[in-house]
């Protein structure tokens, strides 16, 4: 097996010291943005809450437990951040990366907690019918919280896209589905000025069912992660990549997954069978250079060199009874 090296002379750096301050800098932004986007939200959901007490709208409370969840998920998000900083060890080899993915278990499970409160209320004021009051404050309350996940959002999805932080840019969808939900207590304040009082519980189901269809997207995310999944054009990219590098003549396979916010991946190239061992070497060099300079999320790959030979020749026949 051969593994692409670090390369000394080029006029820049792919060594582990590089790859650290980047990661680095990328868990900084992201922590920032964290505590930006909690700061906001908080205040938001507080101001929220404030009306819900004088108001009675379950419509509002709904807006309000969610505004509260998605400010909390920046708490499990922040720590996976800080984990990520960690320098591999000889337990855990490829560092502490898929912290964010455990957080992204505690951002679900926070979701379903926030959707199963909302519901609850919703379905206790269809039974039991209340007077909604201050129906302005309601609806003012319902924008705020739209215009505050709405920056938030984009805040997140933003930066999120910049380093590669999958949890992040998912964070921010959420931010932005939490805003149209929130736009939605403006009908229930509409609904019930017109005399209509269970608008305010039948808007507070719907704002349930929103928060419900982000828990799915949110859960099939965090799914994905955990098992491993990638966008299959990654892997087209990355064979497209790999075909073009010289002394390549097939590509045998390319395996990828994220580790937190970057990408580390394992190929098999065919190389011809009378290249010297450095030749082969400066091959998969080669090959793993510009795998990561076409990927920037991309910050190591393990490249393997298969000789070509005469037709029917296995050079892992010994391996056969081991797969």
């Amino acid at each position: 097996m051969l593994a692409g090296a670090k390369h000394l002379l080029t006029p820049h750096s792919h060594d582990s010291a590089d790859k650290t301050d980047r990661a680095l800098e990328t868990s900084d932004r992201g922590m920032r943005v964290l505590a930006v986007s909690f700061a906001a939200l908080m205040v938001t959901a507080v101001v929220q809450a404030v009306i819900v007490a004088f108001s009675g709208s379950v419509a509002l409370l709904g807006d309000t437990l969610h505004n509260f969840a998605d400010a909390l998920t920046a708490i499990p998000l922040a720590i996976a951040f800080s984990l990520g900083r960690r320098s591999a060890t000889r337990r855990f080899t490829y560092g502490y990366g898929r912290a964010e993915d455990l957080a992204g278990i505690v951002i679900v499970l926070l979701i379903a907690v926030s959707a199963g409160l909302a519901g609850y209320e919703a379905v206790r004021r269809l039974v039991d019918p209340q007077e909604v009051r201050a129906l302005g404050w309601v609806a003012a309350a319902g924008f705020v919280g739209f215009l505050g996940n709405e920056l938030v959002a984009r805040y997140r999805i933003r930066v999120g896209r910049e380093i590669g932080s999958a949890a992040l840019v998912a964070d921010g969808l959420h931010a932005r589905t939490d805003g149209f939900t929130s736009l939605a207590v403006l009908l229930s304040a509409g609904g019930t000025a017109i005399g209509l009082p269970l608008a305010d519980p039948i808007v507070g189901l719907l704002i349930t069912v929103a928060i419900c269809f982000v828990l799915r997207d949110a859960a099939r995310e965090i799914y994905q992660r955990l098992m491993d999944a990638v966008d299959p054009h990654l892997v087209e990219q990355a064979e497209e990549v790999l075909a073009a590098v010289p002394g390549v003549r097939r590509v045998e396979a390319v395996r990828m997954r994220w580790i937190g916010h970057t990408m580390r991946a394992e190929v098999d190239i065919l190389v011809g069978h009378r290249l010297s061992l450095v030749q082969a070497h400066a091959v998969t060099v080669e090959a793993e250079h510009r795998l990561i300079h076409a990927m920037p999320r991309l910050t190591a790959a393990t490249v393997h060199a298969d000789p070509d030979g005469p037709a029917g020749t296995d050079h892992h026949a010994p391996l056969v009874t081991h797969r």
